[in-house]
């Protein structure tokens, strides 16, 4: 399959391009972050969030691929790190300068947590609670879902999470998480 056709798939929702193409590049992304001071872990979700943008993309219409498919999500996921290093590092100053990091009384943020996820879809809502209090393995999720692998319940999850964090983020203000 070309890049083209690939494109092509991609702006019809095709899962299973999406998972070809998360495992045909997956060990470059996965080294490229490694070897600039990153995790596996923290590799994998810049890889996944890489894939979601170029999801994203792949479905606006006047979205012009002007690169191979592998040097654009190479790129993503480069700038991707880059911002993340850069959040890291400023996060760590403030710790370094003395400022508070207070932290919410747990049951609060339980339950604020589990307000948003009601709000979700139920797709979403299935996964985020599998995976996060039935402590599920991807692969039981895909079964459970009826999702083609394992890989999809991951990109499915962190899709879904990141419509929380937004979710939560659209609700609350920071202030409301400090005492």
């Amino acid at each position: 399959m070309n890049d083209q056709e690939i494109l092509v798939r991609l702006k019809q929702g095709d899962e299973n391009t999406l998972d070809l193409l998360y495992k045909t590049h997956y060990r470059m992304m996965i080294k490229l972050i490694v070897k600039n001071n990153g995790t596996e872990e923290e590799a994998k979700d810049i890889y996944q969030e890489s894939l979601i943008v170029l999801w994203q993309k792949a479905k606006d219409d006047n979205f012009v691929l002007t690169s191979k498919i592998s040097t654009y999500l190479y790129s993503i996921c480069l700038n991707l790190w880059r911002k993340e290093l850069e959040r890291k590092k400023r996060f760590s100053y403030e710790v370094k300068e003395g400022t508070d990091v207070m932290e919410m009384d747990r049951d609060e943020r339980i339950k604020i947590i589990n307000q948003c996820i009601q709000r979700l879809g139920d797709t979403c809502r299935e996964v985020l609670t599998y995976y996060y209090f039935d402590r599920l393995s991807m692969v039981e999720i895909a079964e459970k879902m009826g999702f083609a692998n394992a890989d999809t319940s991951k990109t499915k999850k962190y899709k879904c999470k990141k419509e929380l964090d937004q979710l939560v983020k659209s609700l609350y203000k920071e202030s409301d998480f400090l005492d």
